[in-house]
């Protein structure tokens, strides 16, 4: 692919239109790396598992259930239940890689977080679009959630007592900001309401993190199956 290819012209353009919001992916990154440092995990696991899921808030729910014994059947579900809503950021990619091979989708679907999704979204409304835009911008994500989390992860190895400086309160302030951001209007009430009953009766009767999985399925049975409305959002 050589420096005028149209891919690599794609590429680069992701990459560039993506570098002002992966500023916060980075900042985000760095609360996850604090959390998994106090939890024990090293810099070569957290890189492992960046490379590997790479979802912001699936990382966080698993670091968050990082408690040897590890309840790995807690943490696939979870991980599961929370991806959950990539069926619909696939389905609405699908005319990007219409007449490409499955390993290429592979591939470049790996890489798609909600941020260069979106991003590739609006162009694709607006101009022509390739898949390649959407790998450009997965590359900077990832790249900013990289340096980030494992920057978080060298502070975070140094101090010992967290709490002292309030960060112990990270993950709660991080990940309350990145569920508002889901925040569609008034018709993710309903579901969000089942969520938090779902995980509160759960949290009672069952033992470890099952909440967790019980209330996000609760949300995700209750938003699939309630009365759609065509107007009223706030």
């Amino acid at each position: 692919m050589n420096s005028r290819s149209p891919q690599l012209r794609d590429l680069r353009a992701g990459f560039a239109a993506n570098l002002v919001v992966s500023l916060s992916v980075g900042a985000y990154g760095s609360v996850l790396g604090l959390m998994a440092a106090q939890k024990g995990l090293t810099w070569y696991q957290l890189l492992v598992m960046n490379l590997s899921v790479f979802a912001g808030s699936a990382q966080f729910v698993m670091v968050d259930m990082w408690v040897p014994p590890l309840p790995v059947a807690e943490i696939v579900l979870a991980v599961l239940v929370i991806n959950m809503r990539y069926l619909l950021i696939g389905a609405s990619l699908n005319p990007l890689f219409q007449d490409t091979r499955l390993g290429h989708k592979f591939v470049f679907m790996h890489l798609v977080a909600d941020e260069n999704w979106a991003m590739t979204m609006a162009r694709f409304h607006k101009a022509p679009t390739t898949t390649w835009f959407l790998l450009g911008g997965g590359l900077c994500v990832q790249s900013a959630w990289c340096l980030g989390t494992l920057s978080g992860h060298g502070l975070g190895a140094v101090i010992a007592n967290p709490e002292r400086y309030g960060l112990d309160f990270s993950f709660v302030a991080v990940f309350t900001a990145l569920v508002f951001s889901f925040w569609k209007g008034r018709r993710d009430i309903l579901p969000w309401l089942a969520a938090a009953v779902g995980a509160a009766i759960a949290e009672t009767l069952l033992p470890g993190k099952w909440y967790i999985i019980c209330g996000g399925i609760a949300g995700a049975l209750t938003a699939a199956f309630a009365p759609g409305k065509d107007g009223g959002d706030a």
